[in-house]
């Protein structure tokens, strides 16, 4: 049983929503400008543009939202996934990247509120069925902060904006640890046993850790660069962060913050155009 009562576990989920919509309002001011141009600037060697970043973020709120309040709308989703595993998501945000950019920009700030109002009313304990495991409001919020976080860079880079570096990437890197398992699982490997002691710099300076300190396999370095390593926007060799023990190194090798496929390896910044 959590030693967490219901007012503790509202606490934390008012704090993981405070920081998504914090998120959610940096990455709004950086596009809400944007001519039609903008909106069409490619982001990812995949040709995603401004407008599906954003098509994608607006598709998953909704469909986040559709999982809490239409299970069997949510189960019609998740057959549909499974007939198009490969390209179930790049379908969706194809298709709503086509809407004109005011109206998708709309669509995407009233789906935020609806997916909060949402999170707030699933009673105490429930758990919320999705394209992984069930996950819990609060864990749901953070995979919504995890994504916005890396859609948001991407557009960033694409923009070239200076993205402020903030202790909400905690919730990246938390997610980076928490999946440790599914990394393995979505390659077809066994997952090790052994535990892997993580510690890493937050922008703030402070010191974050997860797993035993005497475990001796080690992950160290810069929270904001082990985020964009787990969610896969950078090379391992451009980051700074460190691994001790055999375990810990094929770790970093594979880490992955989200659910799904991997998708194609980074490149390192060297090998990018106009590097």
């Amino acid at each position: 049983m959590s030693v967490l009562d219901s007012d503790g576990r509202k606490s934390i989920l008012d704090t993981v929503l405070g920081d998504l919509a914090a998120e959610s309002a940096q990455l709004d001011t950086w596009v809400a400008g944007l001519d039609a141009a903008g909106w069409a600037t490619v982001t990812t060697p995949e040709g995603w543009t401004v407008a599906h970043q954003i098509a994608h973020l607006h598709w998953t709120d909704d469909m986040s939202v559709t999982a809490i309040t239409d299970p069997e709308g949510f189960a019609e989703a998740l057959n549909a996934a499974a007939q198009a595993p490969t390209d179930f998501v790049d379908q969706a945000a194809e298709s709503l990247a086509t809407t004109p950019p005011e109206q998708l920009l709309s669509a995407w700030r009233e789906g935020r509120g609806d997916l909060d109002q949402a999170l707030r009313g699933v009673p105490d304990g429930e758990k919320i069925a999705w394209f992984g495991p069930p996950m819990s409001p609060t864990s749901m919020a953070t995979a919504r902060i995890m994504e916005t976080w890396a859609h948001a860079h991407d557009v960033a880079e694409a923009l070239g904006v200076e993205v402020p570096h903030t202790d909400r990437v905690r919730h990246v890197c938390h997610l980076g640890v928490r999946t440790r398992g599914f990394a393995y699982l979505v390659r077809g490997e066994e997952s090790p046993t052994d535990d892997v002691r993580v510690e890493l710099i937050a922008p703030s300076g402070e010191l974050w850790s997860w797993g035993g300190e005497d475990a001796q396999n080690r992950v160290t370095g810069d929270a904001w660069d082990f985020a964009l390593l787990g969610t896969r926007r950078r090379h391992r060799d451009d980051v700074d962060v460190r691994a001790e023990g055999p375990v810990a190194d094929h770790w970093l090798d594979i880490v992955q913050t989200f659910a799904g496929l991997p998708g194609n390896d980074p490149k390192r910044l060297s090998e990018r155009t106009g590097r």
